[in-house]
């Protein structure tokens, strides 16, 4: 077991990938450069600089999985996705089912997601809602260097396309980039216990599987990403008001473990959503729909991002889940008793 930062976590995952499949490759924009470690080791055959075209690369990479590789494609920015849509959208979440299994895409995209850092509504989507919505695609998101590990792995043993989405707030690499450009002054709302942590090598954390980050009977608070720590933050300041919440975490968007999230609110009868990505026809409403399709009616909110990201910091801050957020949200939550019996 070893000690590792988020990103360093994934690119572990990746290189035992890599060391016990000789099918596994990497490519994209300047990862020649990004993945330094894994281009010396590895050779330019399989780790492969791309020109800055996401649709070119993309679908090659969807090419190269059909004939028998298993590529990792590196988006910068899970924003940049609009580019290559058509690959996803229309060609490798369709291949298996249109083939009736003949055919697979044994694919990861790995990209960036997230905002709290001043870079505007163009780079700091979350995206994940608008690409679980696809059918035959898979979305995974870790908050922490274990899960992020293990997640990639199981990634790049499943045998269909994956997108595989990084908060930058959990990565230092990109902390650093982020930080350069005149933004040397902002201040970061990082996590410490998602930054950093023990990862065991070779450990497989399954698509689809939930994990409960903290206990409680008063209230349950659903997140991913960069907002489990913070539902975790204002789950500790409740907790001394006297409302004890469960924090879930979904690590997975597609599939989603509705039963995880449907036993928890079985016992609390209350249920708040922390999403960073978009409010209206995503992932809250989804969540909000599985409880009732279980036969629970808790009450229900959440803190999602309303609109678009606005690029000033003090905006942003606004715009964005916080602790704050969270904290008056749950507090508005538990001061409404749920429907007994009608909630389980």
């Amino acid at each position: 077991m070893a000690r590792l930062e988020f990103g360093a976590a994934i690119d572990a995952a990746v290189a035992e990938a890599m060391a016990r499949d000789p099918r596994v490759i990497v490519l994209g924009e300047d990862v020649h450069t990004l993945r330094a470690p894994l281009f010396a080791r590895f050779g330019p055959r399989r780790v492969l600089s791309a020109p800055i075209s996401e649709a070119a690369f993309v679908g090659a990479a969807v090419g190269a999985a059909m004939g028998g590789l298993r590529p990792i494609a590196e988006l910068m920015l899970v924003d940049f996705v609009g580019s290559c849509l058509d690959s996803l959208l229309n060609q490798a979440s369709k291949v298996e089912g249109f083939t009736h299994g003949d055919w697979k895409v044994p694919l990861v995209v790995r990209a960036t997601c997230g905002g709290g850092y001043g870079d505007g509504g163009q780079h700091e989507q979350a995206l994940w809602g608008l690409l679980a919505g696809i059918p035959g695609l898979s979305v995974v998101v870790p908050s922490t260097p274990a899960d992020a590990h293990g997640l990639m792995t199981a990634a790049l043993r499943h045998d269909g396309p994956v997108i595989f989405l990084e908060h930058k707030l959990l990565s230092r690499s990109w902390l650093e980039f982020l930080g350069a450009g005149g933004r040397k002054t902002v201040s970061f709302d990082v996590p410490p216990d998602g930054v950093e942590g023990e990862v065991l090598a070779g450990e497989e954390v399954p698509l689809g599987v939930a994990a409960i980050r903290r206990h409680g009977d008063g209230l349950t608070i659903v997140s991913l990403a960069v907002g489990v720590h913070r539902a975790i933050a204002a789950a500790e300041i409740l907790a001394r008001e006297g409302i004890d919440c469960d924090v879930l975490d979904l690590r997975s968007v597609r599939p989603l473990d509705r039963v995880a999230v449907v036993a928890s609110v079985a016992r609390t009868g209350r249920l708040l959503v922390v999403d960073e990505d978009y409010r209206e026809f995503g992932l809250s409403g989804e969540l909000a729909a599985a409880v009732l399709e279980a036969g629970l009616s808790p009450r229900f909110a959440r803190v999602c991002v309303d609109g678009t990201i606005p690029y000033a910091r003090h905006l942003e801050d606004l715009a964005l889940p916080s602790v704050a957020r969270i904290a008056e949200a749950a507090r508005e939550l538990a001061r409404v008793s749920p429907d007994l019996p009608g909630h389980g």
